[in-house]
């Protein structure tokens, strides 16, 4: 049943990356040009992002030093407040972790698609068919063992920095958009709303890195090499992010951006020539490869704490001595991603859904690094990692996620309030499940 620690530093660095470069800064630097409206604020609102994911980053690190265990992000929920709150959290970020996963694999189907599938297939079945076998390939994967995944994943994290780096490059290239012409248009809108609309795609790119903590078992010497892996990755990402939209408006221009499609690919035309838009159609498949791979890989140790905290059947806590795998709960996982393949919406909509329950989640999971800090002092100066500046970098990071928080519901109020209905439906499923898993001939035996 127990764990055993496979993962070095590189390894934990690697799945920090992979777990926040999906999608998302191929798609919502568009939605943020639209939100923010000028150049300014556009780069100012991923600065902001950026600044906000590091004090994220140092609060996690420490959480994740403090308390290096399996499936980490419900048991801090769950130590910080209550096994009922974390489950309602954790409950519904699966089901959101599956959706996302699925959209990403969709739109790298629909980039990879012109490139493998002949033209009478080139439709949103075939795109269905390539991203079902995507997630049937990394689920057999994993299946073979966390080290085989682990490396798989390094490799996939290698290929997808390189498509980043390589859209970077036009930041240096001679490449530059024509000046276009912009009607005057009046903005009605204030700018903490503005912000707060902008936020919401920025943070669906930046965030991810939260579920490194639920390799806390997985990690070798987790107190010292869990904060490492995380600032490491996060300072890769906060430069690389930085760099591409430059590289962005610069070659495309801010006004055409707005409305550009296969941004990526369209970077790559600009700057490669004709065979830009296949090289960077399969990289960009590469990528997210990766990013549902990394998932599959840090999922099912949420199902572990879980049935550990005696709210799942013991099976889904069950572990292959040999593979260090919970076969149970990556195929359930695994089914779960497929089924939602079905039932996606546009991709904006899935970000709003997504964000809200990853803004309540990372906010309150952020904030038991008060009560960590109380229940664990014992560990201080036994090598664990304490970040400066407390307790000012974990309320900042608290602060704008309630921020964003308020913002959607702005926004689309309707949308929201279906998500909450899902959020406080987990409420009487912990209960129901604790009756069901302990009662006499119950599973978690």
């Amino acid at each position: 049943m127990s764990i055993k620690p496979k993962l070095g530093p590189f390894d934990l660095t690697m799945i920090v990356v992979g777990l926040v470069i999906g999608m998302g800064i191929f798609r919502t630097p568009i939605s943020v040009a639209r939100e923010t409206g000028t150049p300014l604020l556009f780069y100012l609102v991923w600065v902001l992002g950026g600044l906000v994911t590091l004090c994220g980053a140092l609060t996690y690190a420490e959480i994740g030093s403090r308390l290096p265990v399996a499936g980490g992000f419900y048991k801090v929920l769950s130590v910080g407040f209550h096994p009922a709150y974390s489950f309602m959290i954790n409950w519904t970020l699966v089901i959101s972790n599956a959706a996302s996963i699925a959209a990403v694999c969709i739109v790298g189907a629909e980039y990879i698609g012109p490139v493998i599938l002949p033209a009478d297939m080139q439709h949103e079945g075939g795109r269905k068919l390539i991203a079902i076998g995507a997630v049937l390939m990394l689920y057999g994967i994993n299946m073979l063992g966390i080290r085989m995944s682990a490396s798989w994943q390094n490799v996939l994290t290698v290929f997808k920095i390189t498509l980043v780096l390589l859209l970077c490059l036009a930041a240096f290239s001679n490449q530059v958009a024509p000046a276009a012409e912009v009607a005057v248009t009046s903005v009605n809108h204030s700018w903490a709303y503005i912000f707060g609309a902008a936020l919401v795609p920025v943070f669906f790119t930046y965030g991810g890195y939260q579920q490194t903590i639920n390799f806390g078992s997985d990690v070798r010497e987790p107190a010292r090499n869990m904060p490492r892996a995380i600032l490491l990755g996060i300072c890769i990402i906060l430069v690389l992010y930085l760099t591409v939209n430059y590289a962005y408006v610069k070659v495309i221009g801010f006004e055409q951006l707005k409305s550009t499609e296969a941004l990526a690919a369209r970077m790559a035309e600009a700057f490669f020539g004709e065979y830009g838009f296949k090289v960077t159609s399969v990289l960009l498949f590469l990528s997210v490869l990766g990013y549902a791979n990394v998932n599959l890989m840090s999922n099912p140790r949420m199902y572990y704490a879980m049935a550990e905290d005696g709210v799942l059947p013991a099976v889904f806590r069950r572990v292959n001595n040999r593979t260090q795998v919970q076969e149970v709960a990556l195929s359930v996982f695994a089914a779960l991603i497929i089924g939602m393949l079905y039932f996606l919406s546009n991709f904006d909509n899935i970000i709003q859904y997504v964000m809200l329950f990853d803004s309540i989640g990372l906010a309150s999971a952020a904030a038991t690094i008060f009560v960590l800090r109380r229940k664990t002092a014992h560990l201080d100066g036994q090598g664990i990692y304490k970040m400066k500046l407390y307790p000012l970098v974990p309320a900042f990071f608290i602060t704008v996620y309630l921020f964003v928080t308020v913002n959607i519901f702005i926004k689309d109020l309707n949308q929201a309030l279906g998500g909450m209905f899902w959020f406080v439906a987990g409420l009487p499923i912990y209960f129901f499940m604790r009756y069901a898993v302990k009662r006499p001939g119950g599973s978690n035996q």
